[in-house]
């Protein structure tokens, strides 16, 4: 049973294709939001979602008063690629915005929320995933913190930001991370606004793209702690991508020590 958060309003097409993803890889999902937080179920793994920004007071900081077709063509190089781009990202794009929610940046509840999930998840030695926003929100449970703001860290002509993967990560050929996708450079999509800026307890940065931005971190030791800063639900059709659901299911169904009740 691996759990999936969310917000209670818009995340809809990143349950819908992370529950694909966790499916295809073996497990069960389960979808958890503020509004339903599923308590007293039990589960295997954690995968902590996408979404609003994370709270900046929780890292100690206050709130202050596209790609065109040269991108697809060097992201897609086969032209089989390019054709599903160019069909299954406007209308995943079209999916997001449809169902986006309107509320504020910041989710407070789903903070409060996700922060108990990570440290149970944690005592009980539980696979995490991070994506996006998750990994971000792992760092920071583990006392890091974040750029509030990329643009305000470094520049980049022009900004990619896209359902594509046009970005390249360089991965650490000693992590877990590497042993699992493989240590060749990785292409990725880019949705985020913010990054892992002072590390956190425990934590090792296992991919950058080459502006230096930390693209994913991994917890040191025997446990399955990974954080991506990419999508990889979106990327359904990349074999490669979908193997980090494949090994998380594997690791929620290896035995191991539970330190609470069940």
């Amino acid at each position: 049973m691996i759990a999936v958060t969310g917000p209670d309003r818009g995340g809809t097409p990143a349950w819908l294709f992370t529950a694909l993803a966790v499916w295809r890889a073996g497990g069960r999902p389960l979808r958890i939001r503020p509004g339903r937080p599923r308590r007293n179920r039990r589960i295997d793994a954690l995968i902590v979602g996408g979404g609003a920004d994370v709270d900046p007071g929780l890292y100690g900081e206050t709130l202050p008063d596209g790609p065109g077709s040269a991108a697809i063509r060097q992201a897609e190089r086969r032209l089989s690629q390019r054709l599903i781009g160019y069909a299954f990202y406007p209308a995943l794009w079209l999916l997001r915005r449809l169902f986006q929610s309107k509320r504020s940046s910041l989710d407070p509840e789903r903070d409060r929320l996700e922060k108990s999930l990570i440290h149970h998840a944690l005592d009980e030695h539980l696979p995490i995933l991070g994506i996006c926003r998750g990994m971000q929100l792992i760092n920071v449970v583990r006392g890091g913190s974040l750029h509030r703001d990329l643009a305000a860290f470094h520049a980049e002509t022009p900004n990619a930001r896209s359902l594509l993967p046009v970005k390249q990560v360089r991965l650490d050929p000693h992590s877990r991370l590497s042993a699992i996708l493989g240590d060749a450079p990785l292409r990725v999509n880019a949705l985020h606004d913010q990054a892992v800026d002072r590390l956190g307890h425990d934590l090792n940065v296992v991919g950058r793209e080459p502006s230096r931005v930390v693209q994913a971190i991994e917890a040191g030791g025997r446990d399955f702690c990974i954080g991506v800063q990419w999508h990889p639900e979106y990327l359904p059709q990349k074999a490669r991508h979908q193997r980090l659901f494949r090994a998380l299911v594997a690791a929620a169904c290896a035995p191991r020590v539970r330190t609470g009740s069940e």
